[in-house]
């Protein structure tokens, strides 16, 4: 069993439709420049209120990726 040594990196996500959107956006986009991530744990949840509805919403990921030998 080799031994592995992760990174850590925050990015927000948003979307107008849901968190889950947020966090897939936010995970897509860090991959396309962040190598090996492995891991996501969405740590804060905000939205813009418009007109008393949910309009936007904005989720805080910590994402891990493994460190290249």
């Amino acid at each position: 069993m080799s031994h592995h040594v992760y990174r850590l990196t925050e990015v927000v996500g948003s979307s107008p439709t849901s968190v889950d959107d947020a966090i897939r956006t936010a995970v897509k986009k860090a991959s396309e420049t962040v190598r090996n991530i492995e891991w996501f744990e969405a740590k804060e949840i905000r939205g813009q209120v418009v007109d008393g509805e949910v309009a936007h919403y904005q989720v805080l990921v910590k994402l891990g990726f493994r460190v290249e030998d």
